[in-house]
């Protein structure tokens, strides 16, 4: 598995995967309408934007995109972290994680966790600040606003 800085090639294969991993991976946690509202509405203009505008990741295997994420540098807001979901469990997350996180490392870094992802967070040294109900295309889904404090941060081998 390779990470890279994302490319705007990447995007379509982003937002499926995205689509795809929501659907599957979060479907124990969240009802089917639920999922709908969280995938409806995906800005290929925005996403892509976004994408740019943040320090963004790609984990690709064998031509393959099975991860990404991306962080906001400026506020230091880990906003996407998504590993497809045929690939599950092999560390992708956190290893792209890592890379984001090395980017702020004086920095509190704040991210919203959905159900599925609160523990995940939680045993990368994340705290729940508050849980919340954030509406999407009339729906309300849960997640969790979490901090990790600086210091706190995983160094990882640049060359890996």
């Amino acid at each position: 598995m390779n990470i890279r800085k994302y490319l705007s090639s990447d995007l379509s294969e982003l937002i499926a995967m995205f689509y795809n991993t929501v659907h599957t991976v979060n479907a124990a946690d969240y009802t089917e309408e639920q999922l709908n509202a969280w995938t409806s509405n995906l800005n290929a203009e925005k996403w892509g934007s976004s994408l740019a505008e943040h320090y963004s990741l790609v984990a690709v295997d064998s031509g393959k995109i099975v991860g990404f994420g991306d962080i906001d540098l400026e506020r230091a807001y880990l906003d996407r972290l998504y590993t497809h979901s045929d690939y599950q469990g092999m560390g992708i997350a956190s290893a792209i994680c890592c890379r984001l996180e090395e980017q702020c490392p004086h920095r509190t870094i704040v991210t919203h966790a959905s159900i599925t992802a609160r523990r995940f967070f939680e045993n990368r040294g994340y705290h729940t600040v508050a849980k919340q109900s954030v509406e999407r295309a009339g729906v309300f889904l849960t997640n969790y606003i979490m901090e990790k404090p600086p210091g706190d941060i995983c160094q990882i081998n640049p060359s890996s």
